[in-house]
């Protein structure tokens, strides 16, 4: 890069910061002009990385980084200033390979007489850097070190994971893609005795999760949907359209397989739930003649937001429904006498990330009973003690908290809370419990402790792995921190830069998290949700990680006070909070950035229409315009709740929502960014608010990444994301080319 054209784009940006106009004085048209002159491309089309998704069977994918910039597939505003451009200097690859150097654990089970437990964990390579593959190890709690590995194939990497143990704490079932990658299958290892054998116990196309023992050991229930051609899910990659539009829909069954003893033939897969219904969650009754499942007939993607509580027959596949709620509905967990199923419900805006109140369904039918009316908290997760009572998590002002029910007086007590994040399987916070209650094992981080396995009694574990020791926090310290907002304590955290001195004052992004039923938890962020706004703390910001009103952590009530008013109270909230914060620490109010993914990329996009106090944003796989959105997303059902009709009976309260009706109000440089597959907010959305900037002579940038759905999944492609929002802050709150 020669003096040229490290000019312009400090020039540019000093200009833009200074004025908000591209009416451009002399001086930089100094600069500019004889760049032009000698060929160099303000309004640049800049490469990045891209690769194919491979849609593996059951496992989470991750995709070792092979390669680096590939490919063309970034569209850019005519005046976009040169110096974002991915060819200069990188801070970003240094930063990101400590990151995902973390070793990280999807799974921990703790076997049911307590004497063992079972995890999955990352496997890396020589470089530190994760290969996609994952292992299953098994270890006595008491004694760490006698860990031993489960393989389907001994000495053969693969994605391994989804176990569950038997009653008897002897055989563990697990998926696993070892015989063709990509494609899992069922296999149980005996890992009581010197040798752990595994076999297998399936040969299916299709897609298989969630395996669940009988309650006499002798029969597994998994999820499977046959023939998928995809990872189920809105999340994930869509396929293209091509000719003519139709929806081949796919549904997910409990299948039922007896297991085999040693030495005979592989069992016969039974699917026994209903052939037109998908079934999202299930639980075993205990007797083990039946199910409870939350289930919905039609398409997976676009229906959970509907789904029902249903008791399945597992030898008729016979159907009844228990409960049809008023809202979502998640985690069904049937009482040990076989009498009640406990269930989460609530307002939740996504499949798999949970909160509300805890509802009990009587088994054979009845009216469903709230346990928590009001309570101050969202549950997460829930598990019945063989006593009758009950365990759950729950969020509570962005923190992590374990409470226990007697259920019939409807007592609660807090047993646990930290600001940590304790977690067992996909919940956000969750324990493995042996029988008796008395053990417990998850996966515990927070901000400054990065993931290791614990186990013990609730409240006294001890640290069973030590993959991650060592490893210090890559940002800066983390506050937690409260304000008042229309007369309610709102919370969030708040990230300083990892480098800060005395006496001077740092930029600010205000990162808004997705859902908008979700929250900000105190974890360490290796997690995606997190990780691509960490450059940031690392590189001289404060972040900003608000839970506002529509978040979980404060009951119910608060989850719903943005029904119909997406962008009203929320954005108050926020707006409140980084009043807070300019006014506490030594944040400067002149350099202040907003972004966010999903819902967050749709309150970025929202916000620059309402005010000018932000002077750069990065608006991710956002919403332009409910109205449009409306008809082109696959999962329309999920803002009837929100919205109180569809777009075709109200389409006024979608239009005052939407950022396009208001887009001549924005002044501030955009970074847009989003999947070119994905389903749950399409890439028309970005090309929408992009045109419309890039028309109004805003500054602005659409990057596309192909084969990507709404959850960025390729290494390659989160570094470079990572990459060019830290370039697009840099440049607009630092001016830095």
């Amino acid at each position: 890069m020669n003096d040229l054209e490290r000019a312009a784009p400090q020039a540019l940006a000093s200009w833009w910061r200074e004025n908000r106009s591209w009416a451009l004085p002399t001086s930089c048209l100094a600069v500019l002009l004889p760049m032009v002159a000698l060929g160099s491309c303000v309004g640049t089309f800049l490469t990045f990385a891209f690769g194919t998704v491979r849609l593996g069977a059951s496992l989470r994918k991750h995709t070792r980084e092979r390669s680096r910039i590939s490919s063309l597939v970034l569209c850019a505003c005519l005046l976009l200033p040169a110096g974002v451009s991915a060819a200069t200097s990188d801070p970003v690859d240094a930063f990101a390979d400590k990151l995902f150097a973390t070793h990280t654990f999807s799974q921990v089970a703790m076997a049911p007489d307590g004497s063992a437990v079972a995890w999955v964990e990352s496997v890396h390579d020589a470089a530190g850097l994760p290969t996609g593959k994952s292992a299953i190890y098994v270890a006595d709690p008491r004694k760490p070190q006698s860990r031993r590995r489960i393989a389907a194939v001994p000495g053969r990497e693969a994605e391994e994971g989804r176990i569950a143990w038997a009653p008897d704490s002897h055989r563990l079932a697990f998926l696993s893609d070892a015989a063709k990658p990509g494609q899992a299958q069922t296999y149980l290892a005996e890992v009581g005795g010197s040798q752990v054998k595994a076999r297998r116990l399936t040969q299916l196309v299709g897609y298989l999760d969630a395996p669940r023992f009988s309650p006499d050991g002798r029969s597994l229930a998994f999820l499977f949907t046959a023939n998928s051609p995809r990872i189920p899910g809105p999340t994930h990659p869509t396929a293209k359209d091509a000719g003519v539009v139709e929806e081949k829909i796919y549904e997910q069954r409990i299948a039922v397989i007896d297991v085999p003893g040693t030495g005979a033939a592989a069992p016969a897969v039974r699917e026994v739930s209903p052939a037109d219904l998908y079934v999202y969650e299930y639980d075993w009754t205990p007797d083990g003649k039946g199910f409870a499942a939350v289930a919905a007939h039609g398409s997976g993607d676009d229906n959970w937001w509907v789904a029902r509580l249903y008791a399945i027959d597992a030898g008729s596949g016979g159907l009844r429904e228990l409960w049809k709620p008023e809202t979502q509905i998640a985690v069904p967990r049937v009482s040990p006498d076989g009498a009640t199923v406990a269930v989460i419900s609530g307002l939740m805006s996504d499949e798999g990330s949970v909160g509300g109140e805890v509802v009990l369904v009587p088994l054979a039918g009845g009216a469903a009973r709230n346990l928590t009316p009001g309570r101050p908290a969202s549950v997460n997760w829930l598990q019945w003690l063989a006593d009758g009572r009950l365990l759950w998590s729950e969020i509570v002002d962005g923190s992590s908290a374990f409470a226990r029910a007697e259920v019939a007086q409807g007592t609660v007590e807090r047993v646990w809370s930290g600001d940590e994040v304790l977690v067992a399987d996909d919940a956000e916070l969750s324990l493995s419990l042996s029988r008796d209650g008395a053990a417990s094992a998850m996966v515990r981080h927070s901000f400054t402790r990065p993931p290791e396995v614990w186990a013990g009694p609730i409240g006294a574990w001890q640290q069973v792995t030590r993959g991650n020791e060592g490893r210090a926090p890559l940002w800066g310290r983390v506050e937690n921190v409260q304000w008042t907002s229309d007369g309610q304590t709102v919370q969030g955290w708040l990230f300083h830069p990892l480098e800060e001195a005395a006496g001077r004052t740092y930029p600010m992004v205000v990162w808004v998290h997705g859902g908008p039923s979700s929250v900000s938890l105190p974890k360490w962020p290796v997690q995606w949700t997190y990780a691509r706004a960490m450059p940031l703390s690392a590189h001289g910001y404060f972040v900003f990680y608000p839970n506002p009103r529509g978040s979980y952590g404060k009951g119910e009530a608060f989850t719903r006070a943005n029904v119909r008013d997406f962008g009203g109270g929320d954005l108050r909230d926020i707006l409140a909070g980084v009043d807070e914060v300019v006014k506490t620490r030594p944040v400067d109010a002149g350099r202040l950035g907003i972004g966010g993914w999903s819902y967050g990329g749709f309150m970025t996009m929202w916000a620059l229409t309402q005010t000018d106090r932000f002077q750069a944003a990065m608006a991710g796989a956002g919403i332009a315009n409910w109205l449009s959105y409306y008809g082109q997303n696959r999962i329309d059902t999920w803002m009837l709740p929100f919205f109180g009709a569809s777009v075709y009976d109200d389409p006024d309260v979608y239009d005052r929502a939407s950022p396009i009706r208001f887009i001549k109000k924005v002044k501030t440089p955009a970074l847009v960014m989003v999947g070119d597959s994905d389903a749950e907010v399409p890439a028309p959305q970005s090309y929408e608010y992009w045109h419309a900037l890039k028309s109004l002579g805003v500054p602005t940038q659409l990057v596309v990444f192909p084969g990507e759905g709404h959850a960025i999944s390729q290494p390659k492609n989160r570094r470079e994301l990572m990459r060019r929002m830290l370039a697009w802050f840099d440049l607009y709150l630092q001016g830095k080319p």
